[in-house]
């Protein structure tokens, strides 16, 4: 019992001591206990992971408070993750296995998902990185999921301590080989297992067979057809070996210009419109190439719009949507929301929660591109048109839009191999750059070692053009598709009339789960995770205790009304005096949280709402989460 008692251990923010203080080392605790340690935890290693070095006696603390409570066990890194195994780390039933992750465990932190790693020394907080002097009593790892981890080190050996510290800085931010990545030692040692995969397998997308399988079951086969004219990667790298075009179109125009201005097919609708992506031609400031450019695309535009039969719409997600910067710059205000140390700066935050997450813009990012996704969605399921994203390199916001478009469309993108086939067409073989992206390599990492996304700069605005571009005035326009493709951009109005008429007449009907399915997009619909909230809040983390959590906050917010309607009651003559006096009396008020049960009351609102007027029938058996709300006034309380 002691495994998870009260240890000591530093941390960022100065907190009041315990008063109880463990003079038994966790690795005592356990010496009396031979039975527990021979049923030590297994570490489980996928295909060609290797264990590099492990740490015993970790203490891993379940939140950082003044308590220090935490799980006693290992730490280790292998050549793919760091993992904790707790030693007194409960056996899942077949209930909860099914539903368990088969790669990533709970206490799992793959090393391309560290983000940033801190030690504590004497209370105080550095980050860690490259050959330290001397070794930290607690580690602190902040992970690119928001997940945020504390090891206490100060009851590992200290040679244990040594190597697991180095190990983890080393295997996590030290620059990389790509060869050394654990992706070719998984590839190599999992390859038996890969080929006698059962039928119903992710489709990789890498064989002209697989290509002409999702022609097939999109029926895009009629106007569209794969093409192997990249194969072995001989005309560009940033294709894949196959992909698809327009029946018409001759594969010579592919090696024209290395795959650029080419429209490339994504996926098809019933109705037979088409989802398709084309990445923009070098740019040039010779008046002669640029002849020549707008004479090859104009041929690929009569190819693609031929009306009344094709009709193709143009999303410029260049000129006309977000750009990478602003993601990476609110992505990075929303990050550290939630890089939190302990519960005093969540409160802290948690106060000005709303203002700091608007400040972020994150939310509206991803508003955003739900509704891109979804006004595309509307003219390959309403209008019946094709639709064309266009993109520096077609891929980055292309593979992003593309996706959301055929989850809500496609039923068979939301299964598990659909989903993971979804990924491998769109983003592995649609060219995004996840080596640079990602930092997987961790070449491009400043000295203080603050993960930055390697992102393109923003393209400097070019110096008017010679020639015949002078008058144009869009410089994506006069690169990409000429003058006559502007033809093909809709005015704003007229799209977001389309776009609301769909939307709405959609979320009318009722919803059918194997067809198009449409997302909410007003503001307050997109939310933040409740973990967010939870991971702070100690009575929603006991393990399988959810209801005598949610009673104990029941009890104590009865206890509260009680004593508020006790004061209520001896001030009831005094409030009627009052009200005769004054006929508009301005009253005080009070509501619950939108995090009821987990978190008390916290400040009063200035609206005349209480929910649930009846707390006596809160004893009563009646399922209190069914019931209506209700609203009492307290009056000047």
């Amino acid at each position: 019992m002691l495994g998870k008692g009260v240890v000591g251990g530093g941390g960022g923010t100065k907190t009041p001591k315990p008063s109880f203080v463990s003079y038994v080392r966790p690795e005592e605790i356990h010496t009396n206990e031979k039975e527990v340690t021979e049923k030590e935890v297994t570490l489980h290693l996928l295909p060609g992971e290797q264990l590099l070095c492990e740490a015993s006696a970790v203490l891993k603390y379940v939140q950082e408070e003044s308590c220090q409570r935490g799980v006693c066990g290992r730490l280790v890194c292998t050549d793919f993750k760091i993992a904790f195994l707790g030693d007194d780390e409960p056996a899942l039933d077949n209930a909860e296995t099914q539903f368990k992750n088969k790669i990533i465990g709970e206490n799992d932190i793959t090393l391309h998902c560290v983000d940033q790693i801190f030690g504590v020394f004497d209370e105080k907080k550095k980050s860690l990185f490259g050959q330290l002097k001397k070794y930290p009593e607690k580690l602190i790892i902040h992970c690119k999921d928001l997940r945020v981890f504390h090891f206490c080190l100060r009851y590992t050996k200290e040679e244990e301590v040594k190597r697991i510290v180095s190990g983890i800085i080393h295997h996590t931010q030290a620059p990389k080989l790509l060869k050394r990545l654990f992706l070719f030692s998984y590839a190599a040692a999992a390859q038996s297992i890969i080929a006698t995969s059962p039928k119903d397998h992710t489709v990789m997308f890498d064989t002209l067979k697989d290509w002409c399988w999702e022609l097939e079951r999109t029926k895009g086969n009629v106007k569209y057809k794969a093409v192997s004219v990249n194969e072995g990667y001989r005309i560009c790298e940033r294709l894949p070996a196959y992909f698809v075009v327009p029946t018409p179109l001759p594969e010579e125009d592919v090696r024209r210009f290395q795959g650029h201005g080419i429209p490339i097919w994504c996926w098809s609708c019933h109705n037979g419109s088409a989802l398709l992506k084309m990445s923009a031609l070098p740019k040039e400031q010779d008046d002669v190439i640029l002849q020549i450019h707008k004479s090859f695309l104009d041929g690929i535009y009569k190819i693609i719009h031929r009306p009344p039969y094709e009709i193709v719409k143009t999303e410029d997600l260049s000129s006309n949507f977000l750009s990478l910067q602003e993601i990476q710059t609110a992505y990075s205000k929303f990050k550290q929301l939630f890089l939190i140390d302990n519960s005093t700066e969540f409160w802290d935050t948690d106060i000005k929660w709303f203002s700091l997450l608007e400040s972020s813009s994150w939310l509206d990012i991803i508003r955003r591109c739900l509704k891109k996704a979804i006004e595309i969605t509307e003219c390959l399921e309403a209008q019946n048109v094709n639709v064309l994203l266009l993109e520096e390199n077609a891929s980055d916001l292309c593979c992003l839009i593309s996706s959301l478009v055929q989850v809500m469309m496609d039923a068979h993108c939301r299964t598990k191999t659909g989903f993971q086939s979804l990924i491998q067409k769109e983003w592995v073989m649609g060219g995004h750059c996840f080596l640079d992206r990602c930092n997987h390599l961790r070449q491009s990492d400043k000295e203080e070692h603050r993960r930055q996304l390697s992102l393109p700069l923003t393209q400097p605005k070019s110096s008017p053009k010679r020639g015949f571009f002078r008058e144009e005035t869009d410089h994506l326009i006069k690169n990409l598709l000429g003058k006559r493709i502007s033809k093909l951009i809709n005015s704003s109005d007229e799209l977001q009339d389309n776009f609301r008429e769909f939307y709405d007449n959609w979320h009318s009907k009722p919803t059918d789960y194997h067809g198009l399915l449409l997302p909410h997009i007003e503001g307050p619909e997109i939310k933040v995770w409740a973990q967010r909230y939870l991971r702070w809040i100690p009575e929603a983390q006991i393990l399988g205790g959810g209801r005598v959590a949610t009673m104990s906050k029941l009890i104590e917010m009865m206890e509260e009304v009680q004593s508020l309607q006790e004061k209520i009651d001896e001030r009831h003559h005094s409030q009627q005096r009052l009200q005769a006096e004054a006929p508009c009396l301005l009253r005080n008020s009070a509501r619950l949280s939108s995090l009821f049960p987990f978190a008390l009351l916290q400040r009063h609102s200035s609206k005349p709402i209480l929910p649930t007027s009846g707390w006596k029938a809160l004893g009563d058996e009646e399922d209190l989460a069914k019931r209506e709300d209700e609203f009492v006034d307290l009056g000047d309380v």
